[in-house]
């Protein structure tokens, strides 16, 4: 009987996005196209990515004084 498993393994869920990162930001493109087609890949998650990063940069500076 023939051997049915291929090489590449379907992802899970706990996986995927792992796999895009792997995926969208390999290779020798610049960062700023590595992003974009992440983004066109992924408009949920890199939104959820985005906020995350502005709430971080804004808590960061509400204890800054000038």
């Amino acid at each position: 009987m023939a051997d049915t498993k291929t090489d590449a393994t379907p992802s899970n869920g706990k996986t995927s996005l792992s796999d895009a990162f792997r995926e969208h930001f390999s290779g020798d493109a610049p960062l700023t196209e590595k992003a974009k087609s992440f983004a066109k890949a992924r408009p949920v998650t890199a939104a959820a990515f985005l906020g995350v990063a502005a709430i971080a940069v804004l808590n960061s500076l509400r204890g800054v004084r000038s």
